[in-house]
C-alpha cells in the first residue's frame, strides 16, 4: 500500500465516521458510479460549500473501491443491496490524492506537485517490481506502461482538487501548469477506470476551456444530480435528533431549533438542506452554537464586498431582515480575482456556502450563517471607520 495507491487512510477515516453516533447512510451514491466503469462519461466533478461532507464521500468511494486487503465496512450499508456490490467492493487500484496536503514548509508550486508526481512514481514501482520504470518520467507515462503491459485500470478520487487556488505561493502560471498536469494525468487516458473529484470551486475555464471538458460538474444549485448525497434531508435530521434524544442525559436542543439555526440551503432540485458538520457538531456538545469556523479569507465577506461595500452592504442588510434578493447565479470560475459585480459576487458567495440560492433568489439560509455574516459586517465597518496610521 502506498501514500496515493490504494492508501488506507480512506478506509480507516470513513470507518471511524461510520463509528460515529451521528453516522448518516450516503453510500447509494455508489450506485451511481458503478455503470460509469470504463464508459467514456466515466469523470465526475461534484463541487459543494466548505462543511458539507465532501471529504467524507471521498473517502467513502476509495474506501469501496480500493483492494487494500481490509474487510469490507459496507455489509449493512444501502449499496450491498446493489446487484453489482461484491463484483466490485474491494476489486480495484484506486488512487487517492488530496490536494489541500502539502510537502513541509512548501514554498512553491513546483515543490507542491513534485509531492504528487515522486509519490505516485514510488508507489507504482514498488507496486510493479517487475517493470522498468524510470524514476523521472512523467507519472501518465509510467501509468500508460503499467496499462499497456499488465491491462490494469485505475481508480481516481481526488479530493480538493482546488485547493491550489487558494495557496498564497501559487502564480497566475502555476494555476495553469497545474491544470495541464490534470489533463495530462486524466484526460484521454485508457488507464482511468473512473475519475471522481470533489472541491469547492466549479472547474476553471481558460481559453477553449478544453483542459478539463472531459468532466461531467454538479454543483448545488443548478444541477440536480447528486443533490441527495450532500447534506441532511428532514428525515434524516429527524432520524439523529431522535438518537440524540435516546442517548443524552439531559437534552438542551429542540428539534424546531435545529432547523432554525442549520437548515435552509437549497439544491436545484427544489430541496432543503442542513449543514451536516453543524448539525453533527450540535447534536454531540448537546449545544446550538456557531460550528461554521473559518478556515481562511474565502469564507471573509470582505473577499466578496471589498469592490461593491455599498450595495452589498445594503442588500445584506435586507437579508438580515429575511428578505430575499434578485440574482443570477453564473458559474464561477476558480481563477477569478476580482468580483465586481453584484451577480459575480453573490455566485461566489453561493459557491462557499454563505448564501443560498432558490428561484433567482439569493438569501441567508440559517441562524448560524446569520450571525456569521452579521459579525463579518460588523469587523469590515471598524475596519472601514480606523484611521490609517
Amino acid at each position: 500500500m502506498g501514500q496515493f495507491l490504494n492508501n488506507k487512510e480512506p478506509y480507516d477515516k470513513f470507518k471511524t465516521v461510520m463509528n460515529g453516533t451521528y453516522f448518516v447512510d450516503k453510500s447509494e451514491i455508489l450506485e451511481e458510479l458503478i455503470p460509469a466503469l470504463q464508459q467514456e462519461q466515466r469523470f465526475f466533478c461534484i463541487t459543494r460549500p466548505r462543511r458539507f461532507g465532501k471529504t467524507v464521500m471521498a473517502n467513502m468511494i476509495a474506501a469501496f473501491f480500493e483492494n487494500t486487503g481490509e474487510p469490507s465496512l459496507f455489509e449493512h450499508l444501502h449499496i450491498a443491496e446493489y446487484a453489482g456490490y461484491k463484483e466490485q467492493a474491494g476489486k480495484h487500484d484506486v488512487i487517492y490524492i488530496d490536494f489541500s496536503e502539502m510537502p513541509r514548509e512548501c514554498q512553491n508550486y513546483q515543490e507542491y506537485i513534485d509531492r504528487v508526481q515522486n509519490g505516485l512514481v514510488r508507489d507504482i514501482q514498488e507496486a510493479y517490481p517487475e517493470l522498468v520504470i524510470e524514476n523521472n518520467a512523467a507519472v501518465w507515462d509510467i501509468l500508460s506502461l503499467v496499462f499497456n503491459q499488465t491491462g490494469h485500470k485505475f481508480i481516481f478520487v481526488i479530493d480538493e482538487w482546488d485547493a491550489v487556488f487558494h495557496s498564497s505561493f501559487i502564480t497566475e502560471k502555476d494555476k495553469k501548469d497545474y491544470l495541464l498536469f490534470l489533463k495530462l494525468l486524466l484526460k484521454g487516458q485508457s488507464y482511468v477506470e473512473l475519475a471522481y473529484m470533489t472541491g469547492v470551486l466549479p472547474i476553471a475555464k481558460y481559453s477553449d476551456g478544453s483542459e478539463l471538458n472531459m468532466f461531467l460538474e454538479y454543483n448545488m444549485a443548478t444541477r440536480v444530480r447528486f443533490s441527495e448525497y450532500f447534506g441532511f434531508s428532514d428525515e434524516e435530521v429527524d432520524m439523529l435528533y431522535q438518537r440524540y434524544l435516546e442517548k443524552t442525559k439531559k437534552p438542551q436542543i429542540t428539534r424546531e431549533s435545529l432547523r432554525e439555526w442549520y437548515d435552509g440551503y437549497h439544491t436545484a432540485a427544489g430541496e432543503r438542506l442542513y449543514n451536516p458538520r453543524s448539525v453533527v457538531c450540535a447534536l454531540t456538545d448537546n449545544q446550538l452554537s456557531n460550528y461554521w469556523v473559518s478556515s481562511g479569507k474565502y469564507d471573509s465577506i470582505f473577499t466578496y464586498i471589498q469592490y461593491n461595500v455599498d450595495q452589498i452592504q445594503n442588500d445584506l442588510t435586507l437579508m438580515f431582515a429575511g428578505e430575499r434578493i434578485p440574482s443570477g447565479i453564473q458559474e464561477y470560475a476558480a481563477t477569478a480575482q476580482e468580483l465586481k459585480t453584484k451577480e459575480e459576487i453573490y455566485s461566489a458567495m453561493v459557491v462557499y456556502g454563505l448564501l443560498t440560492y432558490d428561484n433567482g433568489m439569493v438569501f441567508i439560509p440559517n441562524k448560524e450563517l446569520m450571525e456569521v455574516l452579521k459579525w463579518e459586517l460588523v469587523m469590515i465597518k471598524k475596519q472601514k471607520n480606523t484611521p490609517v496610521k
